[in-house]
C-alpha cells in the first residue's frame, strides 16, 4: 500500500511528538491493517486500497487548483474558510475574516510551529487506539484546521474547512488532522467538504477531533464528494462534558471506498448528541458508516438517523453501536437506519446494536431495508410522469427528510441539487 511514507524529521518533530509518531509507525508494523476478521471492519474489504502504492502528499498548492475549482467543489458560505490542497493549507484560497475576538481559527501546522505542546493531548496518545489508519494519521499529519473557542464565544457565520486533492498522476495519501476545542458556553457551526479532480487516484485519511466543555455547542456538517477513483477513510472523535450539545450531519456521495467512522464519548451529565447521515453508493461504490456512542454519564441523550439509497452494485454499511455503562442512569438513546435498494444487485449490511449495563434507561434501535414502492411508482406514472422522473421523485422524497435537517440554507440548496442530479434532475424540478 505505502510506497514512500516515512516520518518527517523537520523542526517540528521534537521530543514527545517525534516519539509519538515513531511509536505509531511501529504499532502499524506490528499490528497491521484491519481486515474482515475485525468486528468493525467485517463488511468492508480493504484490498482495493492496500493494493495502491500511495506516497505522502507534499506541501504547497497543486498545479491545477484554482479559486474557481475550489468554489465549485464547495459552495462559499460567506464566513471564514480554510482551504487545504493535498492536506496542506492554501492561504490564497482561504479567508479568515469576521471572527470574534474569542475565536482562534488557524492551522495545525501553525500550532506545531509555535506551540506544539497544545497538541500533545491529541497527537501524543497511545498509538493505534482504534486502527492502523488512525495511527497512520498520527504519523503523517502535518496540517489541518485548529479551532479554539474560548469561554462564551459565539461564531455566527459557519466556519468552512475545504479539503481538495489532486495528484498529477501520482497516487497520493493525504493525512489532514483537525482539532476543534469548544470551551464553556461557546458555540459554532463547522462545515467540512472533501472533493478532488475526477479520475485522480488518492486516499484521504482524515482525523477530526472535537472537545466540548460544559454548555458548549457545536454543529458539524460533512460533505464527502470525492471522485470514484479516490478512497476516503475518516474518523470523527468527539468528547463531551456536562450539558454540551453536538450535532453531526454527513452526506456521503463520492469515493470508491469511503468509511466515515464516528466515536462519541458522553462524559458529562445531560450531554446531548445527534448524528444524522445519508449515503448514496452506486456503481461499485462502498459507503461504510461505523458509529460508536459511549454513554458514560447519567441523563445523556443520543439520537441517530441514517438513510441509504443504493443503486447498481452499490454497497452500504451501517454499523452502529451504543454502549450504556454502569451509572449512566436516565440514558435516552435511539438509533434508526433505513435503506432503499434501487437494484437487485445492490447490497446493504445494517447492524444497529445496544449494549446496556444499567436499568433506568430508554433505548430503542431498528433497521429497515426495502425496494421502490411499485404502487407509488404506478400512481405517479398514471399522472403523466415518465418512469425515470417518477423513480427519481420517490427517491428524493425518501432523502428529503435528511436534507431538511440541514439548517444552513445555501448548503441545503447545494445538496438538494447534488442529490437530485444523482437520481435525475427531473425529480428536483418536480419538487420545486
Amino acid at each position: 500500500m505505502l510506497a514512500d511514507l516515512s516520518p518527517k524529521r523537520d523542526g517540528h518533530d521534537l521530543g514527545w511528538l517525534a516519539e509519538a509518531r515513531l511509536n505509531a509507525l511501529e504499532w502499524v508494523g506490528k499490528n497491521g491493517f484491519p481486515s474482515r476478521k475485525d468486528e468493525d471492519w467485517k463488511y468492508t474489504a480493504l484490498d482495493e486500497i492496500l493494493a495502491v502504492p500511495f506516497v505522502a502528499a507534499g506541501a504547497g498548492p497543486g498545479r491545477r487548483a484554482t479559486l474557481d475549482l475550489i468554489n465549485k467543489a464547495a459552495i462559499d458560505l460567506g464566513g471564514p474558510r480554510l482551504v487545504f490542497v493535498n492536506g496542506h493549507f492554501s492561504p490564497e484560497f482561504s479567508r479568515l475574516t469576521g471572527l470574534p475576538s474569542g475565536a482562534v481559527v488557524t492551522t495545525l501546522a501553525a500550532v506545531l510551529a509555535t506551540s506544539p505542546d497544545r497538541l500533545k493531548p491529541f497527537l501524543g496518545h497511545t498509538p493505534g487506539e482504534h486502527h492502523a489508519f488512525a495511527a497512520f494519521n498520527d504519523v503523517f499529519a502535518e496540517d489541518g484546521a485548529f479551532i479554539h473557542l474560548t469561554n462564551d464565544t459565539i461564531v455566527d457565520d459557519p466556519i468552512q474547512l475545504v479539503f481538495f486533492s489532486e495528484t498529477e498522476g501520482v497516487p497520493l495519501m493525504t493525512s489532514p488532522r483537525s482539532v476543534i476545542i469548544a470551551d464553556s458556553g461557546s458555540r459554532a457551526t463547522i462545515v467540512e467538504t472533501y472533493a478532488g479532480f475526477p479520475g485522480d487516484v488518492y486516499c484521504t485519511n482524515v482525523v477530526t477531533e472535537v472537545v466540548l466543555a460544559e454548555n458548549a455547542r457545536i454543529e458539524h456538517y460533512k460533505v464527502q464528494n470525492e471522485p470514484t477513483t479516490a478512497f476516503h477513510l475518516a474518523l470523527l472523535e468527539v468528547r463531551q462534558a456536562r450539558n454540551s450539545q453536538f450535532a453531526s450531519r454527513s452526506v456521503m456521495l463520492g469515493s470508491s471506498v469511503a468509511r466515515h467512522e464516528i466515536r462519541v464519548l458522553l462524559g458529562g451529565v445531560e450531554a446531548e448528541v445527534s448524528l444524522d447521515g445519508i449515503y448514496l453508493p452506486q456503481g461499485e461504490q462502498v459507503h461504510d458508516n461505523t458509529i460508536f456512542v459511549d454513554h458514560v454519564a447519567a441523563n445523556c441523550t443520543s439520537h441517530q438517523l441514517y438513510k441509504g439509497v443504493l443503486d447498481d452494485h452499490g454497497h452500504g454499511v451501517f454499523n452502529g453501536h451504543i454502549m450504556v455503562r454502569h451509572g449512566a442512569d436516565g440514558t435516552d438513546a435511539n438509533q434508526k437506519n433505513k435503506n432503499l435498494l434501487l437494484s437487485d444487485r445492490a447490497q446493504v449490511d445494517t447492524r444497529p446494536r445496544l449494549e446496556i449495563y444499567t436499568d433506568d434507561v430508554k433505548c430503542t434501535h431498528g433497521a429497515a431495508v426495502g425496494q421502490m414502492d411499485d404502487e407509488a411508482l404506478l400512481y405517479l406514472r398514471t399522472r403523466g410522469l415518465p418512469l425515470e422522473s417518477a423513480r427519481g421523485l420517490l427517491v428524493y422524497a425518501f432523502v428529503q427528510e435528511m436534507v431538511d435537517r440541514i439548517e444552513l440554507e445555501p448548503l441545503r440548496a447545494s445538496l438538494e441539487a447534488l442529490v437530485s442530479t444523482r437520481f435525475g434532475t427531473a425529480a428536483h424540478r418536480a419538487q420545486q
